[in-house]
């Protein structure tokens, strides 16, 4: 079993102390550096003061990433499997010829 890791996370000017897996560790931090740098962007592009306004908008663009990420994933399966059909396709007619 993994000992646990205590460390302590910077966000919008809070410390955030969490326990967890040491392997976990690398993710967490550079997510916390990009949470960062998306803060001080909506900060310096849209004059936002309000720490929560500028964490919603962070969350916001995070979950729209992500939600892209599985539509394009989507997609790119279903072309794939049309592609697999079509080849399974053209071997059944060869084979049965």
């Amino acid at each position: 079993m993994e000992d646990k890791l205590k460390i302590k996370i910077s966000i919008a000017d809070r410390v955030y102390p969490l326990t967890i897996n040491p392997r976990q560790e690398e993710g967490l931090r550079k997510a916390a550096k990009k949470i960062e740098a998306m803060i001080k962007q909506f900060e310096q592009s849209y004059a936002v003061r309000d720490k929560q306004d500028v964490l919603a908008m962070c969350a916001l663009q995070f979950a729209a990433q992500t939600e892209q990420k599985d539509i394009d994933k989507s997609e790119e399966m279903q072309e794939a499997e049309d592609k697999l059909r079509s080849l399974n396709e053209l071997l059944q007619k060869h084979m049965a010829s």
